[in-house]
Formats: C-alpha cells, sequence, structure tokens
C-alpha cells in the first residue's frame, strides 16, 4: 500500500528539509509527499513548528512559482505567497523526494480560490439574484476552465506523480469565507437554494441541454423571497428533485455534466504530463448532488477517487468505502484520507486496524492529514501503524 502525509509548503520551509524529510521518512515512514501547491485563507495551530505556532495563510495563494510564460495573457494567474519569498518549495521538495526515492503529489485547491474570485467578480459563481459568491470560482466560466487546466500543466514541470484536485466543483452557500453570518433560521432549502450558480455560463451549458435555465432561476429566486420572509416557511421541508416541476433537477444535472467534464479534461492533461489526477470527495456519496458531484462519472472521468476516511472506529471507516462502491467507485481506485490526532484516534492499533481494513478492501494508497498540524508523537503513530 502507498502512503503519504499532507503538508505545506511553509512546514519544509519552517523547519528545512532534513528535518522535514526525516519525519517523514524515519518517524512516518511513509513513502510520499503529497504538498500543497494552492490553497485557500485558514488560521492554523502548528503543534511542532519551531518558528510559529499559530499562521494566517493568505487568500487563494500558490506555494511554487508559476511558469511566466506559459500563464502570459491569463487573467486568471496563481499569485505565490509572500511566505515563500524568492523561494520556490515545490523545486525543494520534488528534488529532496527524488533523492530519497519519495513520490511527490501536488495537492491543489482549484475552485475555492479567495483570491480569484475577489479580483474578477465574473469568474465567481452567481446566485439566483445574480450576487457573485467571491471566494469561489465556477467551473463552468470558459477562463477557470483554461486555469485549471494551466495549472495542471504548470505542476507537470516538477515531476509530481499526482495533481490531488481538491474544491475541483460547485460549493454551497456555507464554508465560504471567515466571519459568515446568518442570525436568522435560512433552513436548509433556502440555504441549498442560495449555493446553486445562475452565472450566464452556467445558464448557457443548461440551456443547451435542453433545461428551462431562466425559469428556474425565477422559480427558485421566488421560492427563496418566500423563505426569507417567512420564518415557518422557512423551515418547511421541500422535494429538490421535484422543485419546478423537475426542471431544478435536470438544472443539477447540467452542473454534474460541467464537474464532469472538467475533471475529465484535467485527467487528459495530467496524463499528458505524466500524473494522475486524483479527484478529492470530502462530502461522501449521496451528498454532492449540488455541487455538481456524480461519483459514477467522475470514476470515469478521473484516475483516482479520494475521500476523507474520518472516523474513530475501523468499522466506520469501513463503512465510508463501502458505500463509495455503492455509487460506483471501486476500493481499488480509491485512495483514503485518515487522521492519526487524537480526535479520530488513540493510538497506534487503533490506526494499524485502520490501515488493515483498507488493505483488506483492495485500497490501494492512504494518506495521513496533516504534517504541520500534527504533533510528532502522531507522526510517531504513523510510523507504528505502518509497520508490518
Amino acid at each position: 500500500m502507498e502512503s503519504s502525509v499532507l503538508a505545506f509548503a511553509t512546514d519544509l520551509l519552517d523547519e528545512g528539509a532534513d528535518s522535514f524529510f526525516g519525519h517523514l521518512t524515519d518517524r512516518a515512514g511513509v513513502g510520499g509527499l503529497t504538498l500543497a501547491s494552492v490553497y485557500h485563507e485558514a488560521r492554523d495551530v502548528f503543534p511542532h513548528n519551531p518558528r510559529r505556532v499559530v499562521r494566517h495563510l493568505e487568500p487563494g495563494a500558490a506555494y511554487f512559482r508559476p511558469d511566466p510564460a506559459r500563464w502570459a495573457g491569463h487573467r486568471l494567474v496563481p499569485t505565490p505567497s509572500t511566505a515563500i519569498g524568492d523561494r520556490d518549495p515545490f523545486a525543494e521538495a520534488a528534488a529532496e523526494a527524488g533523492r530519497r526515492g519519495l513520490r511527490l503529489n501536488a495537492w491543489t485547491v482549484f475552485c475555492h480560490n479567495d483570491r480569484l474570485g475577489f479580483l474578477h467578480p465574473d469568474c465567481a459563481p452567481a446566485n439566483a439574484f445574480g450576487d457573485r459568491h467571491l471566494t469561489d470560482l465556477c467551473p463552468a466560466n470558459p477562463e477557470v476552465r483554461h486555469y485549471a487546466r494551466t495549472l495542471v500543466e504548470d505542476l507537470g514541470r516538477y515531476g509530481v506523480d499526482a495533481i490531488r484536485a481538491e474544491s475541483l466543483h460547485f460549493h454551497g452557500l456555507r464554508h465560504g469565507h471567515h466571519h459568515e453570518r446568518y442570525f436568522e433560521e435560512l433552513g436548509h432549502v433556502a440555504e441549498a437554494l442560495l449555493g446553486i450558480c445562475f452565472c450566464p455560463h452556467c445558464l448557457a451549458a443548461a440551456t443547451a441541454a435542453g433545461v428551462p435555465a431562466e425559469e428556474v432561476r425565477r422559480a427558485v429566486r421566488e421560492e427563496l423571497r418566500a423563505r426569507l420572509a417567512d420564518e415557518k416557511r422557512a423551515a418547511e421541508p421541500a422535494a429538490l428533485d421535484e422543485f419546478a416541476d423537475g426542471a431544478l433537477a435536470a438544472y443539477l444535472d447540467s452542473a454534474t455534466r460541467t464537474v464532469t467534464t472538467l475533471a475529465a479534461e484535467l485527467a487528459a492533461t495530467a496524463t499528458a504530463g505524466g500524473m494522475r489526477l486524483t479527484f478529492m470527495d470530502g462530502a461522501g456519496p449521496g451528498r454532492g448532488w449540488l455541487s455538481g458531484i456524480d461519483l459514477p462519472s467522475l470514476a470515469g472521468a478521473a484516475h483516482q477517487i479520494e475521500t476523507l476516511g474520518y472516523a474513530r472506529t475501523p468499522e466506520a471507516v469501513r463503512e465510508k468505502v463501502a458505500a463509495f462502491a455503492l455509487h460506483g467507485v471501486r476500493p481499488e481506485a480509491m485512495a483514503v484520507v485518515l487522521r492519526p490526532m487524537a480526535e479520530d484516534c488513540d493510538g497506534p492499533a487503533n490506526l494499524a486496524a485502520k490501515i488493515a481494513v483498507l488493505r483488506e478492501l483492495g485500497v490501494p494508497e492512504v494518506e495521513f492529514y496533516h504534517y504541520g498540524l500534527m504533533r510528532l508523537s502522531s507522526l510517531d503513530r504513523i510510523g507504528a501503524a505502518l509497520m508490518p
């Protein structure tokens, strides 16, 4: 079974290559590194970092040095984080990984980009009222799709094994920005409807598929106004697949085609660069419809599907993988992320049992989240759990 640890470039820069890679190989005993190449804004606590305990990550920053010639003429361009200065952590990581016989994956956040959305609002999703969700990029937008393909091509320069594609889909209303505020209870239906993109590109794609897209937008807008005005109405359930006489379901089916075709384009680009494309689905089976995630289609479009195996027990991890199998994703075509920290894991035996479940099911790859956010004892726990 292949194994790797997810990490930030700042972990490498703050600790130095010898300490950082030494922890990966000597303590965790993994065979690879999954390094963030583009990441969203965050504030994290780093238990073992020698330089700082709390760090703010910049909005939508790149942790490699984009090739200027490749990005010439683009409006959407990855901006290197100020945290890397004039260095190129990906080049440094690639050299060290090659020297030590480790695989290198590029963990890449595509459409949740809270820098590019604010800089280019016309590339962000638009709700039924035309309000732009500026923390994200719309995967139906041609410029966004060109940006995503160019990003994969550019990362291929580093000889990475796989692109770990996070956020390669639409997003809902929540988890977009810090200090999000919802003081009135919106209800599940209103939240769902507010997260659907009705930008010109999504409307055009749905219309081309024979969906009355403008009628759907009007129906969604009227429903939202009613629910925003009336607390009792906000709490009422609704069958979204039957909404607008089924036209909303057809509209959302168009969104799944948008995501699937983008994943297929990026997989082809990755293949041309000697890489794999791993589609990261953090929601799980049956929960991604509003995000454009259709697992059976994506299993055929991408080289691999990765999910979060965050759970307290091995049995719960087994159930998560089994649920994907029911949705057309074979365990042999999966990677699973585990957390060795106390929230999920009470010791090496617990983690080892989860890994044993993945091996038994035929999952070929396990990853561990997240190098900088762990204590060193959690890295030791990985090493102990991976021992034959």
